[in-house]
């Protein structure tokens, strides 16, 4: 089995998805899109971002958490991962994206 992402829409009739791995645990969370074929096109990027070591942008929180977040070519943000106990758990996170980010299923929720 491999990760998958769900796309969602929310109550303001704006969408969102979350890359998921196989243990369906949400590794990577997008930003909010104001249409279906916007998040769709995000999912996209993700596909084609996520192997690229130069396309996450590594951060630490004010709260000294580390996380990540993954960047498209033009520096746009696709999407962030949770705030992580530590470098090592940030970077296996980063692992983590890298290897189900180009997954083909999608779960519908919208």
């Amino acid at each position: 089995m491999s990760g998958y992402f769900v796309l969602n829409k929310n109550s303001n009739s704006q969408y969102h998805f979350v890359l998921k791995a196989d243990n369906h645990e949400t590794i990577l969370t997008s930003e909010v899109y104001e249409s279906k074929l916007s998040a769709q096109g995000g999912i996209a990027s993700v596909r084609n971002n996520s192997p690229i070591d130069a396309r996450y942008e590594k951060k630490t929180s004010i709260k000294g958490q580390p996380f990540f977040v993954l960047k498209a070519s033009n520096g746009q943000v696709i999407g962030a991962s949770q705030m992580y106990s530590s470098v090592a758990a940030r970077d296996s996170g980063i692992s983590s994206v890298k290897l189900n980010g180009s997954t083909t299923k999608i779960v519908d929720n919208s």
